[in-house]
């Protein structure tokens, strides 16, 4: 049975993730560093829990060889928007916090798992189904920090056999976790806004499309990378990953469907903007489907009709 720390348990997708690998692995097998506060309340006392500064290397170090750890989930990281504001503090928490869980990882054994983005590809890189390996010149530190990321996890394989495997995850959009300052967050952000009753003001503009995934299908990619046959993959870090190509008025017509008295307005935002327009349109994922098997259960209808059901029964909850 495997012995997993996560770092950063408590962000947007660590949240879920602890969930996640806790049903399938066991409460006992599953240790929750954080940083911030815990999340969802309760949830932590169900299993091992240890406050980790991710830029901290003895923080953890001393926890895998606590727990006798041998995969490291690492989810530190600055997103998109809040990093072009901070770029010292993307830096130190996207590639410090890797390259301590690379260190620990060399000298204990471990696996890592450490998520890409679409942000590591920039306005040179082919728009329309993105190949796999291409030009990599992100505008953003963001993007900068996970260009890093994959370069110097593919170096702690090559070099010393440190077993390590990403993918390029696009936006996620959930129903558990409010976004955390990312580029594609409007994509979250409207179906709250249309279950609450409330307009939306999108900061995206029409016809600019994006990768998107439903969470579900993030958690089983990030998952099912980690169980893959090592025998059966070419690349490493980091596989495109995607379910749906999105743009702004997709989402509000599949909402509208639903609610047809949602209305949406747009108030594009300048940074957010030029941050989307710099991504691809559309990544090609066909290395991940022939080296893992990778296969999105989501697509917009299936992902809508589920938010909107979500997102109903926690209002009515709070209502009651």
């Amino acid at each position: 049975m495997k012995k997993i720390l996560i770092v950063g348990s408590t962000g947007q997708i660590g949240s879920e993730l602890s969930v996640k690998l806790r049903s399938l692995y066991g409460n006992d097998n599953v240790v929750c560093g954080y940083y911030t506060p815990p999340f969802p309340e309760g949830f932590f006392e169900q299993g091992s829990t240890e406050k980790i500064d991710a830029t901290n290397i003895e923080e953890i170090a001393q926890t895998v060889k606590k727990y006798h750890i041998d995969t490291i989930y690492n989810l530190a990281a600055i997103l998109s928007v809040v990093a072009e504001k901070n770029p010292d503090l993307a830096w130190n928490v996207g590639v410090g916090s890797l390259r301590n869980c690379l260190d620990v990882a060399r000298e204990y054994r471990c696996a890592v798992c450490t998520p890409s983005s679409i942000g590591v590809f920039g306005p040179a890189t082919p728009k329309d189904l993105t190949p796999q390996d291409t030009i990599q010149r992100p505008k953003t530190i963001y993007g900068i920090t996970k260009v890093v990321g994959e370069l110097i996890s593919d170096y702690y394989f090559d070099h010393w056999q440190v077993d390590t495997r990403s993918v390029r995850l696009p936006g996620i959009i959930s129903n558990v976790t409010l976004p955390g300052g990312g580029t594609t967050d409007y994509a979250v952000e409207i179906f709250y806004k249309a279950v609450a009753g409330e307009k939306f003001s999108c900061p995206i503009k029409a016809g600019t499309f994006m990768d998107m995934m439903y969470m579900p299908d993030a958690l089983d990619a990030m998952i099912n990378l980690m169980e893959a046959d090592p025998g059966r993959l070419i690349h490493r870090n980091a596989f495109n990953v995607t379910s749906m190509s999105l743009e702004p008025e997709m989402l509000y017509a599949a909402i509208r469907q639903r609610i047809p008295e949602f209305r949406m307005e747009y108030a594009v935002s300048e940074l957010k903007q030029s941050i989307a327009e710099s991504w691809p349109n559309v990544l090609d994922d066909s290395c991940a489907r022939n080296e893992w098997d990778w296969n999105p259960k989501f697509d917009l209808e299936k992902m809508t009709d589920d938010m909107i059901r979500v997102l109903r029964q926690k209002k009515s909850k709070v209502n009651e």
